[in-house]
């Protein structure tokens, strides 16, 4: 008879920020880990970003994070108009994000049922997961096919 897996735990919640956008069409992905999640940490997410697509015609989808609608946010955004449109997800539309099956495949192949003893473990872990992803965009292109 099988046995119930007995999982360590220390009792507190640590986290780890990161920031990620994927392409729909081709599946590629890009992350930044900050220690916060705020507008500065944010606009240093879309700098990388316009490093990557600049001048190329972007369309960003994006929740409604708190820091997503600060003034220094939104004027980034007008400044970068001419390569780059926003848009806003309804609130409370995580099934819409297509983010969140990235963030899923991560749990399932990575983090699920697995205790961290550091949290350069964590990061470790996170990291050989998402060089995964970006080396093989194959593994997520099933997730983000109801985009397409």
């Amino acid at each position: 008879m099988g046995c119930q897996p007995q999982i360590p735990v220390t009792g507190q919640r640590k986290s780890v920020k990161i920031f990620g956008a994927v392409e729909i069409y081709t599946a590629n992905f890009q992350f930044h880990r900050a220690g916060v999640f705020n507008a500065e940490t944010y606009l240093d997410f879309l700098e990388q970003l316009a490093r990557r697509y600049y001048p190329k015609r972007t369309h960003l989808i994006q929740d409604n994070a708190s820091y997503h609608k600060e003034a220094t946010v939104w004027s980034w955004f007008k400044e970068n108009r001419r390569w780059l449109e926003v848009h806003p997800l309804p609130a409370y539309s995580p099934e819409l994000n297509a983010i969140e099956r990235i963030w899923h495949h991560t749990r399932v192949s990575g983090t699920h049922n697995r205790y961290f003893v550091s949290e350069e473990e964590l990061v470790g872990t996170l990291h050989r997961v998402f060089r995964g992803i970006q080396h093989h965009p194959n593994q997520i292109r099933g997730y983000l096919r109801p985009f397409c």
